[in-house]
């Protein structure tokens, strides 16, 4: 991730959107994150609509978000969350020295980096042996969806969505950084046959071996 981000019609537009979120992509976020314990990375935070679905296992979040339009809602949705939350308006990169976290949690961020690769390796060292990440990501379909997604991404979709990539091979990514994939499948937001190429989604979970 680069140190700044600055998407000021996306952050209006994900404000405006984060609030009025589809109950089938909130079912995705709760069932992303249940069962986390420990102390907890989470990555593009966003508006903070994670932090309500967190359980009370969970010790505490270090939410990082770099885009500072977003941080203040952040911030208020962290005074209301069940568990305790730090908003850090920084990147992943501070934190890189690892070892110091029982998981990381990425919900529709890693579309959006201009390096996955590299992010993922650093969220790998970020993690404690044994550790999990925990991610909610659009993914390059295949098809019709697949040329659908090529075409918006090589056009005005990155521009207009916070630099969102919609083909990208996630989960390939998330192996080659060292994880093993222990759950996964994919799910629809919007029914099959609207023509959107963010309505598929990848759900996992992905452990660093200890």
């Amino acid at each position: 991730m680069s140190d700044t981000v600055d998407h000021p019609f996306f952050a209006r537009l994900w404000i405006a959107m984060s609030s009025r979120e589809p109950e089938s992509l909130r079912r995705l976020r709760r069932e992303n994150l249940a069962g986390l314990s420990g102390r907890v990375l989470e990555v593009g935070a966003g508006t903070g609509t994670n932090f309500a679905f967190y359980p009370d296992t969970v010790t505490e979040v270090v939410a990082v978000e770099p885009e500072r339009r977003l941080v203040a809602v952040a911030e208020a949705a962290a005074s209301a969350a069940p568990i305790p939350v730090t908003v850090d308006t920084g990147t992943v990169e501070k934190f890189a020295d690892g070892g110091e976290f029982d998981a990381v949690v990425c919900s529709l961020v890693l579309c959006s980096v201009d390096d996955p690769e590299q992010v993922v390796s650093q969220l790998y060292s970020i993690l404690r042996p044994g550790g999990e990440l925990r991610y909610l990501e659009h993914v390059a379909g295949v098809g019709p969806r697949a040329r659908l997604q090529k075409f918006a991404d090589a056009t005005l979709w990155p521009r207009i969505a916070g630099n969102c990539h919609t083909h990208r091979h996630t989960e390939d990514t998330i192996v080659g950084a060292g994880f093993r994939v222990t759950g996964a499948r994919r799910e629809w937001t919007f029914p099959a046959w609207v023509p959107l190429p963010v309505a598929e989604f990848a759900l996992g979970v992905a452990v660093k071996p200890a």
